[in-house]
């Protein structure tokens, strides 16, 4: 999916991959009201264009949870698992200050909460439940479809297409359960910089998220149809 290239250029591109992703989309979501169709296209258009800028180099993960995959695929090597989330974390923190910078020190900068609609049916005991299945089941199927568009390399000029579609699919679902996450960068972040609930739930947007990565993961080696040899290749590469 991405070139060769240097370990250093990897991870910088993480880094600006996903301080683009964090900056746009929850900027849109804090200019908005966190308005569902303007943040869910703010989200999925910027992992397109993002996917085209460097998708060459680091394929344009952007996401911890996405990385984690990979490597569960053994796509992606243990030092490469770090470096790439390293960068990511970066990257979302350097968007946050960008936040701060545009919208001042009182808004949400797009953190992630329990919606007030999903707790107001449930409860707050029931409703952080709902919020973890709800952040495992979008996670898997956003990262099952990434696992799947980059399993063959006549795919290539479509997987920033499909993974921004996904993603505002996600969104467009997701929003009015718990603003949806995905993705423990954009979620732990913004969180740490608005405090309050957004922190105290923080853990539901870290943990729905890997455990529907690591689901995808498992899950994709069981419908994987491509090639044994295929599938060597790629584990060698």
């Amino acid at each position: 999916m991405e070139k060769e290239c240097s370990s250093f250029k990897k991870y910088f591109a993480e880094m600006i991959g996903t301080m683009t992703l964090v900056l746009f989309g929850c900027g849109v979501a804090v200019y908005t009201g966190a308005s569902i169709v303007p943040t869910a296209l703010a989200f999925g258009l910027t992992l397109i264009a993002m996917s085209f800028v460097i998708g060459e180099v680091s394929g344009c993960h952007l996401n911890p949870a996405v990385s984690l995959a990979l490597f569960i695929n053994k796509r992606l090597s243990f030092k490469d698992l770090i470096g790439y989330m390293i960068g990511q974390f970066v990257g979302a923190t350097v968007a946050c200050l960008e936040l701060m910078l545009l919208f001042g020190t009182r808004q949400s900068y797009g953190a992630n909460v329990m919606q007030e609609a999903i707790t107001a049916v449930h409860g707050d005991a029931v409703a952080i439940v709902v919020a973890v299945v709800a952040e495992i089941i979008m996670t898997f199927v956003f990262v099952v479809s990434l696992l799947g568009v980059t399993a063959k390399t006549e795919n290539k000029g479509f997987i920033g297409i499909v993974g921004g579609m996904t993603l505002t699919l996600v969104h467009l679902l997701g929003i009015g359960v718990t603003g949806t996450s995905v993705n423990p960068a954009r979620s732990l972040f913004p969180a740490f910089f608005a405090g309050g609930d957004a922190l105290k739930q923080s853990w539901i947007f870290v943990v729905g998220p890997f455990v529907g990565a690591i689901l995808a993961a498992l899950c994709f080696k069981v419908i994987d149809n491509t090639p044994k040899h295929e599938i060597a290749e790629r584990m060698s590469a």
